[in-house]
Order: structure tokens, then C-alpha cells, then sequence
């Protein structure tokens, strides 16, 4: 009995946000604000709102290296794995280049937004100071691993796509910041603040405009295989890594949830902005959203 009910607590847990989304993806179809309010709403987020929230949380986050040593290795260990999976799939014969190249991002990158009000409501502050490190260290990982097959079958110059990346641009510098002790005056921080706290709600109703699944028929294998890592594979590997690492409550549960999130909506704006497939790309945020509303519940309820 106690086990339903903490599957149930779980779910719903997911609900808020999911709300969220559904409502982006009804504002957009069922009102004046269409697609290109959203894609202007998506701009806005992916090149303030989100940079300057990852910046603020990993600024107010206490590091502890000491304690969050092995945290931080099995986070990385997750991204890194990830990667090197998609990059894999890749080799499979007969696979459009571009649009793998294009989707491959789809299975290790991660929903921050979802990630962070989650781990906030199930683990409060320090839940939420340890997705700001996994944010911290895997946000770059996984943008410059994104963005250098789209570089390279999309002509751009790699280096300058990392050095213009926002978000990579903001976990650096959060973390300088917070290396170097920095503190603005109450402000300053104050309006980072809620600057950060739109990106969340505004994030997720983009989300919920941007979905669409009819990308998805031009290679479903493809899309069937970077599912089953983002959803299956790296979260039965976070659990694996808590056991062998021997980490404590807390850091389990943010691991797996970490590991068990939807992928990234801004895989989207990437793909659209360096000239990939975007429209597959778009069918794949959309069919990971919506199995995140089942593989988060249930990864969450395996490790309990």
C-alpha cells in the first residue's frame, strides 16, 4: 500500500508541469498566440531567461567537493555514456546523416526546466543545489557534444557555435562566479531572480507549443533507438552507479531523476538555428515529453 502511494505521489509530482505544457501546446493551437508568438517566447528563453536562471542557481549553489565528489563523477559518467550511445547509433548502415546528426542530441540532453522544479519539490534546497551542479557539469558536455555534428554537416565553424552558446556560456560562467565567491548587492540579485523564475513556466508552455510527432516519420528506428537511451539505458545506469558508489538518499534520488528527464526543448531551437532536421528533431522532444510522464514516475519508483 505504501509503495502505490508514494507511484502515485510520484506522478503526480509531474503533474504541475505537465499542465504547463499542455497548456503552451493549447495557447498555440487554439489562439491568437500561434506559432510565431511561441517562437519568439523560445528565443527569449534560450537566450536570456534559461541562460541567466542556470547562472543564478549555480551562483547560489554551495559546491562541496568533498562531498559531492562521486555525485559529480556518476552525473558526468551518465552524459558521457549517453553520448557515446548516440554517437554509435550513427554507425548503423543506411541512416541519414543530417538527421542523425540533428536527433543524436535527443539522448543525453536533458529538460532543465522539468529537472529543476522537480528536484526542488522532492528534495527542496539542497535537491535543488544538486541539479544546478549536474546542470553545471553536464550542460556544457552536452552542448558541445550537440552542437559538433550539426557543425559539421551544416558548414558552420565549430568553435564559434560553443563560444555563442548561451547556455554553455552561462554554466561557465556560474561557475567562475561561484568559484570566485562572488556576490552582487540584493538588487542585482533580486532581478536575476526573477528573471530566472520566468524561465521555468514561460520554458514549459514552449515546450507544449513546440510539440509535434509527424517529424518522426521519416526514420522511426531512429527515433526508437535514441528513446530507448534517454529513457531506458541512462537511468538503469544511474541506478547501477548509486549502488557501486555507495551515494546517500539525496543524491540518488537527484541522480536517477537526472537521469530518467525528458530531453532538452532547446534541442529544437539548436537544430533550427544551425539548419538540421528540424521538424524530426521537434518530433522527438514531443515523444520524450510525453514518455517522460511515464519513465520519470516509474525510474523514481524502481530506485524506491
Amino acid at each position: 500500500m505504501r509503495g502505490h502511494t508514494r507511484r502515485m505521489s510520484n506522478a503526480l509530482l509531474l503533474l504541475p508541469d505537465f499542465l504547463l505544457i499542455a497548456l503552451g501546446g493549447l495557447l498555440c493551437r487554439k489562439t491568437a498566440l500561434d506559432r510565431p508568438v511561441w517562437d519568439a517566447a523560445e528565443r527569449l528563453v534560450y537566450y536570456l531567461l534559461f541562460p541567466v536562471l542556470l547562472f543564478n542557481s549555480i551562483l547560489k549553489s554551495p559546491l562541496q567537493p568533498a562531498q559531492t565528489f562521486h555525485f559529480a563523477v556518476a552525473s558526468v559518467s551518465v552524459m558521457a555514456c549517453g553520448i557515446v550511445a548516440a554517437l554509435a547509433i550513427g554507425r548503423w548502415p543506411g541512416l541519414d546523416a543530417r538527421r542523425h546528426a540533428s536527433g543524436a542530441q535527443t539522448a543525453y540532453r536533458f529538460n532543465s526546466f522539468i529537472g529543476l522544479a522537480l528536484a526542488e519539490r522532492l528534495g527542496g534546497a539542497p535537491g535543488l543545489a544538486l541539479m544546478a551542479l549536474c546542470i553545471g557539469l553536464c550542460v556544457p558536455l552536452a552542448n558541445i557534444a550537440a552542437v559538433w555534428p550539426l557543425a559539421r554537416h551544416g558548414g558552420h565553424s565549430y568553435g564559434r557555435e560553443l563560444l555563442r552558446n548561451p547556455l554553455i556560456l552561462s554554466t561557465v560562467a556560474g561557475l567562475l562566479a561561484n568559484a570566485a565567491g562572488l556576490r552582487f548587492p540584493d538588487a542585482v540579485s533580486t532581478t536575476l531572480q526573477r528573471i530566472g523564475l520566468a524561465a521555468l513556466p514561460l520554458g514549459l508552455m514552449a515546450t507544449g507549443a513546440g510539440l509535434r510527432i509527424g517529424g518522426l516519420k521519416a526514420s522511426p528506428g531512429l527515433a526508437a533507438a535514441l528513446m530507448a537511451v534517454r529513457h531506458a539505458l541512462l537511468p538503469a545506469l544511474a541506478i547501477g552507479l548509486t549502488a557501486a558508489l555507495a551515494l546517500p538518499g539525496e543524491q540518488r534520488l537527484i541522480l536517477v531523476l537526472f537521469a530518467a528527464l525528458p530531453t532538452a526543448s532547446s534541442a529544437y531551437v539548436l537544430t533550427a538555428r544551425m539548419g538540421g532536421d528540424g521538424g524530426y528533431v521537434a518530433g522527438l522532444v514531443t515523444l520524450s515529453t510525453l514518455l517522460g510522464m511515464i519513465s520519470v514516475p516509474f525510474w523514481l519508483a524502481v530506485l524506491g
